[in-house]
Parts: C-alpha cells; sequence; structure tokens
C-alpha cells in the first residue's frame, strides 16, 4: 500500500505545475496597462524519486502523461500578465485532485486522496525592449500546499501534508519571427534552500497570432524539484509539451 500511496502523491503533486507566462507579443514602451490571461495544459511526464512519509519506502517513478491522468478528477491551470512601460507583473494559478482505490492482499482496498495548489507571483523589469525583441528580468515567489490522505477502512488512515514557499528569479526572451509569429525562451531558478533545496525549469515556446487579441502557443517544458523535510522527500524532473491561449486586452494593445 506504501509504494502504491508513494507513486500516486508523485502523480498528482507534479502532473502539472504552475509558470507565469505571457504568450503575446506587446510594445513594451506603451505607458498604459495591458494585460493577458492564458489557460493551459503541460502534457509532462515524469522520472524521480519520492517519499511522502519518514516510514514511507523511498520509489522510483516513471511515468508517461497518460499515465499520470488515468486518475485525475478536476484540474485548473491559468496564468495572467500585466504591463505598464517597463514594468511586468504576472500571476499563476494551478490546482489538481485525484483519487483512487487499490486493493490490498488482505482483502480491503486503500482509498488515497491528493489534492496540490500552487499560486506564483513575479514582478520585473523590461530590461531589453522594442518593438521585435524583449527580455525580461523577473522575481518572486511561489507558493505550494499539498495534501495527500490514505484511509483503510476499519484499520486506520495516514495523512502527510506540506507547504512552503519557494523565492524564484527567471529571464524571459521574447523575439517576434514575422507578423504572427513569435518565440519565447523562459529559465528561472528557485528555492535556494528556503522551501525546497533547489528548482529550476526551462522552456521554448512559439506563438501564433490567431486574431488580433487572441494567440496560440505551443512548446517544451522542462521542471526539476529537489524538496526535501523531516524524512519526506521529493526529487523528480518533468518534461513534456505544453499547449496554451492567450486573450490579450487593455487600452495599450
Amino acid at each position: 500500500m506504501k509504494t502504491r500511496f508513494t507513486r500516486k502523491y508523485l502523480c498528482l503533486l507534479l502532473a502539472i505545475g504552475g509558470i507565469p507566462l505571457a504568450h503575446a507579443q506587446s510594445n513594451d514602451n506603451d505607458d498604459s496597462w495591458r494585460f493577458q490571461a492564458t489557460p493551459y495544459v503541460w502534457m509532462s511526464g515524469m522520472e524521480g524519486q519520492v517519499r511522502p512519509f519518514r516510514s514511507a519506502p523511498t520509489a522510483d517513478v516513471h511515468k508517461s502523461f497518460s499515465e499520470l491522468m488515468e486518475d485525475l478528477d478536476a484540474a485548473a491551470f491559468i496564468t495572467g500578465t500585466a504591463r505598464r512601460g517597463n514594468f511586468v507583473l504576472q500571476a499563476d494559478f494551478t490546482h489538481a485532485s485525484t483519487s483512487d482505490s487499490t486493493p490490498l492482499p488482505i482483502g480491503v482496498a486503500a482509498n488515497v486522496k491528493v489534492k496540490q495548489t500552487s499560486a506564483t507571483v513575479t514582478a520585473g523589469y523590461a530590461w531589453s525592449a522594442n518593438e521585435r525583441t524583449g527580455i525580461d528580468l523577473l522575481a518572486g515567489a511561489r507558493y505550494w500546499d499539498i495534501n495527500a490522505a490514505v484511509n483503510v477502512p476499519g484499520l486506520g488512515s495516514a495523512r502527510s501534508d506540506s507547504t512552503f514557499v519557494d523565492p524564484i528569479a527567471g529571464v524571459r526572451w521574447r523575439q517576434t519571427l514575422s507578423p504572427r509569429w513569435s518565440s519565447i525562451a523562459y529559465v528561472d531558478v528557485g528555492g535556494f534552500g528556503v522551501g525546497s533545496d533547489s528548482t529550476w525549469q526551462l522552456l521554448a515556446l512559439a506563438n501564433y497570432q490567431a486574431t488580433e487579441n487572441l494567440f496560440v502557443s505551443m512548446g517544451y517544458r522542462h521542471q526539476s524539484l529537489d524538496y526535501r523535510d523531516k524524512g519526506k522527500r521529493l526529487d523528480v524532473s518533468l518534461s513534456g509539451p505544453m499547449l496554451g491561449v492567450t486573450y490579450r486586452f487593455g487600452a495599450g494593445q
């Protein structure tokens, strides 16, 4: 039961995580506020090791995206960006929950439930910006709230709750390729022993302008996280394609 719960815990915790993104092109010299909102999905697989409790075994996990999604109950992922001149403000929210029933050799089933919520806020400065190229320097924090529980009716239950905040710093490079196409390269690092021991991620996207205010983004993302606390361990890497739709609005579109 512990091995099954360990894998379940990892599948929800890292099936999809939040990163503030800004897919659309913009004129960073405009002093009016510009906003955009992006719902997105991340079709990631994972590799790593996890131990949800001090007394639980450490499990090696290798999962594809389809395997991660088998037990998902609900999920929501959205990011938003506000710009004014060279100032950049971003927020990202992710939530996922899952449940499963695992038969045990003793003839009963263990019920497993996991919920994960994260919220990211960053602010930054468009250090280099013109009509074709933009480089944003960003800093902020990512909040994690992870709850995992297993219950065996008539025998007992166990619960693991983890809440921590990671400081993060990142750089994003935006490049216009043609009137309708643009690209984004993004990297951030964080943790520094404050929340997790360390975390970093790398993202590359291609953006297509479908209408004046609507953009479609597709690309690839890799994320690594190393979190350890009081016997718990989460040391994993996730990689996979991303897909998002951005709506841009505001006085300075």
